[in-house]
Parts: C-alpha cells; structure tokens; sequence
C-alpha cells in the first residue's frame, strides 16, 4: 500500500520531457477507460449522470501522474460526456435551459478534485522523503555506533592483555583470559555484522551466522570438533541480528571451555529456524556434559546467555546431560 501510494508514472523516465508526456498518456489512458465504461453503461442507463463517472477517473490519473494527467482525463473525459451523452447528442447545444449551469459545477468540482488529488500526492511523497532521509540517517548513526562499539571493545581487550601481563599471580592468567576472550567475541559480532551486511535495518542472518559461528569456532575448538550450521534465510532487525549473535558466540566459545577441553572429538550444531512468525537459535554440543560444567546454572557464561536472550527479546533455556548441553534462544511472542 505504501509503494502504491508514491506511485507516479513518471517516476520511470529521468528526461523532464518524457516525463510530462508520459503524464498526459496515463491521463488519456484512464480517461478512454472511463469512456469504454461508460458506453457500456449507457447500453441500459443512456444519458444517465452524464459527468458521474469522470470523478473517479480524474481522481486516479492525478494521484498516480500528477496533476497534468488529472488535468487531459478531465479535457478528454469532459467533453466526450458533454458531447457524447449530454442532450443533444452529437452536439456541444444545451437542450435544457438548466444544462449550462450543471455543466460548469460539474466542471469545477472536477477541477477542484484536481487540486486535491494533487495536494495530496504531493503531500504523501514529501513525508515518504522525510522518513527515507530520516531512516537514512538512523542507518549512519547506527552503523558508526557499531564501529565505535567493536573499536571500544578491542580496546578492551587491549587494555585487559597489558594489564595480565603486569601481573605475576600466574592464577589470574585464567581470568584474563576468559575476559580478554569474551570482549573479543563481543567485537567479533560487531565486526562480523559490518563485513557480512548491506545498509539497512535489517540484516540477513544466514551470512552473518555462518561467518560468525565459523571465526568463533575457529578460534574456541580444536580440529577435532566438527562445527554445523543450519541457518534460515531470513532477515531479521539489527538490533536482533547482534543480540542472537553474541548468544551463539557465547554459546560456542563455552563449548570449546567445557565440553571438549579435554581435548575429546566431537561436534556442535548451530541453528537458526524461522516459522514465519518467530525465530528459534540453538547451539547443541556432544561435549562432556554434566561432568565438565556442575555450575553452570549461576556462572557468568549463564549470566551473559540470559543478557542476550533479554536484549534480543527472547527466551533463554539451557539443557545439560551426560551427553552434551543443548542452548535454546527462542523469540518471545510479540505484544499487539
């Protein structure tokens, strides 16, 4: 409805000149619409409101060619009326002494049609302008805000690796570490987001996954772990995209912490499906389970999964067994 509405027929053509005539031919084309309309008409109503049908016609040639195809329906459509069905027909002669009258209101109500229609059409493509120029300008600021985030994470970790390196307790080697991991995966989202997508609100999850889940994995497993991916092709807000994201990088780099840190094969499958209403992610190990991860129910990698869950709008559920741990994000339904 909405490209409907900003429809133009000479929108096509960049030449101002063919522009305007293809203008005018939309108008004569609605107007020999309505002429073949009405002749059919007038097979069992003759004569019956003359200029009746001429409303609709102009109304539709001005909204979707401006106001100069508004303006040759109505020529073309008025005076066939007038000469065609108005009495006496065949002739532009009054029979009736009201007729004159009658034919100079109905032509400036056509005209004032015109007029309006043309207000209108022009009124509706400048605040589909401004909301474009506006969207567009959301779009830069977001992007830079996202540059600025994965820049501000980096510089994180940079900050963090410096200061383990001051350190000489070697038992906090561990604990940087894992935060110098968890902000990079932070960044690699942000990063990935910006080298896999186009301009826009939304993003297309299938590449920005697949890449994702392959950098994380590349960096979090040993060969011996297989990763697969099964993502749906579709497109989903930024804000979301990033939020599901940092879930699965979450998700993945705790597999390579706990369920094969022991240096075991095995495999982890990362999905994303789409029933047409909401989305579902999951990350399923055949990792060590149980035994590797007794706490993982109050640990700051359950914490952080529960926070993405939040951000992305959606559930977060964790299933964990002796063979493997199952991670289930799943889209809350939405309020209408």
């Amino acid at each position: 409805m909405q490209r409907l509405a900003r429809f133009n027929i000479g929108d096509r053509y960049v030449s101002d000149t063919r522009r305007q005539l293809a203008e005018i031919a939309f108008g004569l084309l609605c107007g020999g619409a309505m002429v073949g309309i009405r002749a059919l008409v007038n097979l069992w109503a003759p004569e019956s409101g003359p200029f009746a049908m001429i409303y609709p016609a102009v109304l539709i040639a001005t909204l979707f060619s401006s106001w100069r195809g508004g303006i040759s329906c109505f020529v073309l459509t008025f005076g066939w009326a007038w000469y065609f069905v108005l009495r006496p027909q065949g002739d532009f002669a009054f029979e009736d002494p009201t007729d004159p009258a009658r034919v100079a209101i109905n032509a400036v109500c056509v005209l004032v049609v015109v007029l309006f229609a043309e207000a209108f059409r022009r009124a509706v493509r400048n605040n589909a302008e401004l909301a474009e120029d506006q969207l567009a300008r959301k779009q830069v600021l977001m992007a830079e805000l996202e540059h600025r985030t994965k820049n501000n994470f980096a510089l994180v970790a940079a900050l963090l690796e410096i200061q383990k390196k001051r350190e000489k307790d070697p038992r906090l080697d561990v604990a940087f570490d894992d935060a110098i991991r968890r902000v990079r995966t932070f960044a690699e989202a942000y990063s990935n987001l910006q080298l896999e997508q186009e301009e826009g609100a939304e993003t297309a999850m299938k590449p920005y996954l697949e890449n994702l889940a392959g950098r994380v994995a590349s960096a979090a497993l040993h060969d011996g772990v297989d990763l697969d991916c099964d993502i749906a092709d579709v497109t989903l807000p930024r804000e979301i995209a990033v939020a599901i994201g940092l879930y699965v990088n979450e998700a993945i780099a705790n597999c390579g912490k706990y369920a094969f840190a022991d240096g075991r094969d095995g495999s982890v499958e990362v999905s994303l499906i789409h029933d047409g209403k909401a989305w579902t992610a999951t990350v399923v190990d055949d990792g060590a389970g149980t035994s590797a991860r007794p706490n993982e129910g109050g640990g700051l990698g359950a914490r952080l999964l529960n926070a993405f869950a939040h951000q992305a709008r959606a559930s977060h559920l964790s299933h964990i067994d002796e063979n493997g741990a199952t991670m289930v994000l799943t889209a809350l339904p939405r309020e209408d």
